[in-house]
């Protein structure tokens, strides 16, 4: 048993240290690149007044929800999921299950959103039509996958984050925790931000 602990951990570490990470133009980049980048365009996008949206199915739905709440409270960064029971059951009734968040993104997003989208197998067809739904929007779009290195939600981002496993707990496991990782580094520097703007004006 100890020993499988530690296999199942290690193997945890090493699929978030080597995640494949993608430009739009499926370039790869660099863990630092890429999550400099993201934190960049957080950045930009709390300048224009925008927000996060979180999408995803299942357990990846459940990781939206995770990540909207600690974005908005801990990150104060306005963030959303689209995980409203009323609103999915209502689309899917009148347009379907693969409309579920396309329709979401087409009565609430707005240019200057970051559209997140979370999908194991990044194959769900909702997945892909959101994202579509967010380019005519012209809204920035990250991505977490995993499963195949071929599965087209890689290919559709401006920055993609890929998980090498066909495990679905290690994927959303590390999906979470990458994800996570970008905003445990923005409030970390923010504070640091904040000490050294107090400590000048002390100091002046």
């Amino acid at each position: 048993m100890e020993h499988w602990i530690e296999n199942h951990f290690n193997q945890l570490r090493d699929l978030q240290l080597n995640a494949g990470i993608t430009d739009g133009l499926a370039n790869k980049i660099s863990m630092a690149n890429g999550v400099s980048d993201l934190v960049r365009k957080i950045r930009a996008m709390q300048e224009v007044h925008g927000r996060i949206i979180f999408i995803g199915n299942g357990g990846s739905a459940g990781i939206c929800s995770h990540l909207a709440n600690d974005f908005s409270k801990n990150g104060h960064i306005p963030a959303i999921a689209f995980s409203d029971a009323a609103a999915l059951t209502c689309i899917s009734n009148d347009f379907g299950y693969e409309y579920v968040f396309a329709k979401q993104i087409e009565f609430h997003a707005r240019k200057g959103d970051i559209l997140v989208a979370i999908s194991s197998s990044g194959q769900s067809p909702n997945i892909i039509k959101a994202v579509n739904a967010a380019r005519a929007l012209e809204l920035l779009v990250i991505t977490y996958s995993g499963f195949s290195s071929n599965n087209a939600l890689r290919h559709l981002g401006d920055i993609n984050f890929y998980i090498e496993s066909s495990d679905y707990g290690l994927v959303e496991v590390s999906h979470l925790a990458l994800a996570h990782m970008v905003l445990d580094y923005i409030i970390e520097t923010n504070t640091k931000e904040k000490i050294k703007h107090t400590d000048n004006l002390t100091l002046a």
